[in-house]
């Protein structure tokens, strides 16, 4: 039997690690490397220093301060307000007792930083707690014989506090940076479920009004003409079929990623499929007449789209509130553009009915509303308004863009 070796992923990234795992593992080996530093000669005069007491030869005592200084630090993330008070009070006592300078007090810098960047609750206690800490470290090196004076440890204190400043600030921006990815999240979700949304309606609102129309003139025609009832009923087939293949599209496309989306793109409705959609629209009754101007060329699949979607929703409308009226579908193709214009005859509006035709015109319906977004992502423009002389026109310019592209 062969084994299916893999590569390791690089140190400390494997995956299935919790991101607190990682991190803890990344403070352990902060805290050795800077114990080992804490042991280096020519570093020792490079840390925190304060008191300037008299030097103590090293000692066991030294050696433990100096650890206390160092070795919180691997639990810095988990537990900062704990790796500030260890290592707080093992610098305290290491200048009080005038122990040797000693690299490892850098990790006093550390500690607050991460207090600052790291600690979610009683802030304002712990800053408070490490600031008179801080004030009982003063008095008792002055009481000690340490030559620093006031403006000494103010300037050192000084220091302190801007380190915990940055950390706090760093917490901050992460703070707001998961809040912008969060809303972030929230918008493309809510911009997705209208897609969707779109998407369903016009799918299931064409072949559901199709097929109720085809099925109501199937049941008239049961009594008065039932040599023809067949015809409807198998229209009535025909487009529950259409509508499945659709649907099974737009899954699909909810589905789809890398080269399965390729496949679903190529199943998509094009222009070349309206004339099906005027074919569907004469089944169920309604009188279309389809006109294709301009010499045709392949267009991206959203521009397709976008065109099939306008003349559906278009004959959905003329079928549903203008049955039986006269309904014209031209399709123009331009140099840089695409024209689409569905115009319905039917009396002119009174005046009684004009507000309300202006009222629907206004607030366009899910349907067209749907389709001047999905027009206006292309930088098109959609136009949908009942006409002077009667009926309802919807119009449709969307620049053309190259197939490949």
């Amino acid at each position: 039997m062969m084994r299916r070796w893999s590569r390791r992923p690089p140190l400390l990234r494997r995956p299935g690690w919790p991101a607190g795992q990682q991190q803890g593992t990344w403070d352990a080996v902060v805290a050795v490397v800077l114990t080992v530093l804490a042991f280096v000669p020519t570093l020792s005069q490079v840390g925190a220093q304060i008191g300037d007491l008299s030097g103590h030869p090293s000692s066991l005592v030294g050696l433990g301060l100096t650890l206390g200084q160092t070795l919180p630090l691997a639990v810095r993330t988990r537990w900062p307000a704990a790796c500030l008070a260890l290592v707080g009070c093992s610098f305290a006592v290491h200048q009080a007792l005038g122990c040797s300078a000693t690299f490892g007090s850098v990790g006093l810098y550390a500690a607050l930083y991460s207090a600052g960047a790291h600690q979610t609750s009683l802030r304002r206690t712990l800053a408070a707690a490490a600031s008179a800490g801080y004030a009982v470290l003063a008095v008792v090196l002055h009481r000690l014989g340490s030559p620093g004076r006031i403006p000494d440890y103010l300037a050192f204190f000084l220091v302190l506090a801007g380190v915990w400043l940055v950390g706090r600030a760093v917490r901050r921006r992460r703070a707001e940076e998961a809040e912008r990815r969060r809303l972030a999240a929230g918008v493309a979700a809510a911009a997705e479920r209208a897609r969707i949304a779109r998407e369903l309606h016009d799918v299931v609102t064409h072949h559901v009004t199709a097929m109720v129309v085809q099925a109501d003139a199937a049941h008239f025609l049961l009594t008065s003409a039932p040599e023809r009832a067949g015809d409807n009923l198998t229209a009535v087939s025909d487009t529950g079929r259409r509508a499945l293949t659709e649907l099974r599209y737009l899954l699909g496309v909810l589905e789809a990623t890398g080269q399965s989306a390729s496949a679903t793109a190529d199943r998509a409705p094009t222009l070349g499929k309206v004339g099906d959609l005027v074919a569907q629209a004469r089944m169920s009754g309604q009188p279309v007449e389809f006109t294709e101007r301009g010499e045709w060329r392949a267009q991206s699949v959203d521009v397709e789209l976008a065109a099939y979607r306008v003349v559906q929703e278009a004959l959905t409308n003329a079928m549903k509130h203008a049955a039986g009226q006269r309904t014209q579908v031209l399709v123009q193709h331009g140099d840089d553009h695409l024209e689409i214009e569905v115009a319905t005859e039917g009396s002119a509006p009174s005046s009684a009915t004009a507000p309300a035709a202006r009222k629907v015109d206004r607030d366009g319906g899910r349907g067209l509303a749907g389709l001047r977004e999905r027009v206006r992502m292309l930088d098109g423009e959609l136009v949908a308004a009942p006409r002077p002389d009667g009926g309802f026109r919807v119009r449709a310019v969307i620049p053309t863009q190259p197939a490949q592209e």
